[in-house]
């Protein structure tokens, strides 16, 4: 039996596919070459795998789906009722752990909103929650970033 490794169909369609749940933020682009863009939402700066290509990102306020893959070793439901709160901490640099409640849930993909909203999927499937949820969660690097353009929902 083979396993699905595949998450989106293109870079365009997640992008649009999650653009509601982007996170708002400064973008602050790096310099040339790197594929890294440096996003400051929810009082922490990620560094972010591009995913639009290079220099489509441009300085400035933005909105951008934030997308991490989920380390399932990291990854616990806590239930609707759990005493939690909202945090997220940067570990290393392009990953982070935290905790959030689930707005939207699949077999495969979180939308946790954790201090800003995060796009969480693994390749298998994920334990069972709803939205309402609280989750704790681990994400391995790196992180992704998809810049929603004017005119994406």
């Amino acid at each position: 039996m083979t396993q699905d490794r595949t998450l989106e169909t293109s870079e365009t369609e997640f992008a649009e596919r999650y653009a509601p749940h982007a996170a708002q933020g400064t973008l602050y682009p790096q310099h040339e070459g790197s594929p890294l863009l440096e996003f400051l939402a929810g009082g922490r700066v990620l560094y972010l795998f591009d995913r639009c290509g290079p220099y489509a990102a441009r300085p400035g306020p933005a909105r951008v789906v934030v997308h991490g893959l989920l380390d399932p070793d990291g990854t616990e439901v806590l239930g609707p009722h759990a005493a939690a709160e909202e945090r997220l901490t940067v570990q290393g640099v392009s990953a982070v752990t935290g905790c959030g409640q689930v707005v939207e849930a699949s077999r495969r993909v979180w939308v946790v909103q954790a201090r800003l909203p995060l796009v969480l999927a693994t390749f298998g499937a994920l334990p069972p929650a709803q939205p309402g949820d609280w989750v704790t969660f681990r994400t391995l690097p790196p992180l992704h970033g998809f810049v929603v353009r004017e005119g994406d929902r």
